[in-house]
């Protein structure tokens, strides 16, 4: 057998059998222990801080960027140049039409006035089809910024996930059991120091998951609402074409029936011609919801239009049922339609004010891709909105507190509302624009001539039958 330990004459130290073998074995090679538990969790440790504080996601180098946003730029100011020409060219032909239309109702006019309008309609086509370059443009960029959202919440989540794995584990090791596997005070210190750090990293990153989490719900929502101007704007454009085929066919028609003789287009022109009395009484449906005659919908919109130069014509317009923005309104419980935190909150202070139970009434539905709705009344003023014009509309109409389900309060708040967008101008640029902001908010660039020329159109139509009833 053996002695488990030897001493050494000449150092005077204990030395195992082991190393004995190895001094006296000149054979042997040397052998040197490494740590890896301690290595891999200090490399682990160093990953997850890594991960934390800069993130794996990698970025495209400046340059490729650089070139990418420059040439989307570039496209992007052809299309709006593009456009520019084409509103200049509308608006002419759109003067030439009111020019035909006042010169008085002659057959020479009336076929001059339809062929100006085809042109005109296949100007407004053309606007469409840009503004769909432009939104395919839109919904691509969008879509890989919410890709690459996605990929930098993954990182985050699976880095915060690895710390946290790390710090539950030391947590959980008694005093004593951390001192043995640290025999060295200098590595205890170290690895403690470590994993403080890492935990003073753990509430910067549960910021900046939440963060990306946000800019990505604002991204999806961003995404939804270029999706739904496209729909938009593709139904309007077939919308069109089906005009210029009528409007072709109206002045087939007439020149058939009239066989180019004046004589015989006033008679046509008197046999079709509505009496003040059949406009007034015609039903006049509310964008929100309910209708009138249109004779006490004018009577409305006149005050309205008294108080605030906004256009009669125009204001019933914009609140016409048949308008741009009809399927989801008024149909849906607040509950289930309004933003729980931005909106719910103020309908509900609202309603207490009027003294109403929020169950009674109805408001905008959210839109297939989740969209919020939640517009109130006729003039379809979600609660923010309306919140910041009922004292205006309380002076003008008496009302105190004004109610947006009573029609008077909710004309004339339509009527300050495209005031402040520019609509008391009277003139059909900023008619067109007011209308296209109204509609569709902060995307109004889009659908100024959807939205907005449908609107200035209806509104051509109504100032004839207010001229005809008020003589």
């Amino acid at each position: 057998m053996k002695p488990s330990f030897l001493s050494d004459v000449k150092g005077k130290k204990l030395l195992s059998g082991r190393n004995l073998l190895n001094l006296v074995n000149l054979s042997s090679s040397k052998t040197i222990y490494l740590p890896l538990k301690k290595i891999t969790k200090i490399a682990v440790i160093s990953f997850a801080a890594i991960a934390l504080i800069f993130g794996l996601a990698k970025a495209p180098s400046s340059s490729s960027l650089a070139q990418a946003n420059q040439a989307t730029d570039q496209e992007r100011q052809a299309l709006e140049s593009q456009l520019q020409t084409l509103q200049v060219q509308m608006d002419q032909q759109q003067a030439l039409v009111n020019s035909y239309k006042q010169k008085g109702s002659t057959l020479s006019s009336e076929i001059k006035r339809l062929e100006a309008s085809i042109k005109q309609l296949n100007l407004q086509i053309k606007a469409v089809t840009l503004n769909l370059q432009k939104l395919d443009r839109e919904i691509s960029d969008t879509t890989v910024q919410i890709s690459s959202t996605e990929s930098d919440l993954d990182v985050q989540k699976n880095a915060l996930e690895q710390t946290l794995q790390l710090v539950y584990e030391n947590d959980n090791e008694g005093l004593m059991t951390v001192i043995l596997k640290n025999p060295n005070l200098s590595d205890f210190f170290s690895e403690t120091n470590n994993l403080l750090t890492i935990k003073d990293s753990v509430a910067a990153a549960v910021q900046k998951i939440t963060d990306l989490h946000q800019k990505l719900v604002e991204q999806k929502t961003q995404l939804s609402l270029e999706k739904s101007d496209v729909q938009a704007l593709k139904a309007y454009q077939e919308s069109q074409k089906q005009n210029i085929k009528q409007t072709q066919q109206q002045k087939t028609t007439l020149l058939t029936e009239t066989k180019g003789q004046e004589s015989k287009y006033q008679q046509l022109l008197a046999q079709t011609k509505q009496t003040a009395a059949e406009i007034r009484s015609r039903i006049f449906k509310l964008l929100g919801g309910g209708e009138m005659s249109f004779g006490d919908a004018y009577k409305i919109a006149k005050m309205a239009e008294d108080a605030t130069g906004v256009r009669a014509a125009f204001l019933l317009s914009i609140l016409q049922g048949e308008s741009a923005l009809g399927k989801n309104v008024g149909q849906c419980n607040y509950q289930t339609a309004m933003h729980p935190t931005r909106d719910i909150p103020v309908f509900l202070k609202i309603l207490a004010e009027l003294n109403i139970s929020p169950d009674s009434v109805k408001v905008s539905c959210a839109n297939s891709d989740g969209v919020y709705g939640g517009a109130m009344g006729p003039a379809q003023f979600i609660p923010s909105t309306w919140n910041a014009y009922k004292d205006r509309v309380a002076k003008v109409t008496g009302h105190n507190p004004a109610n947006p389900w009573n029609n008077a309060d909710a004309f004339v708040a339509s009527a300050l509302y495209l005031k402040d967008l520019g609509a008391d101008q009277q003139t059909t640029s900023a008619e067109r624009k007011a209308a296209a902001k109204y509609y569709a908010g902060s995307r109004w660039s889009y659908h100024l001539w959807d939205y907005g020329q449908a609107a200035v159109n209806r509104a051509a139509g109504f100032e004839d039958d207010i001229k005809t009833i008020t003589g």
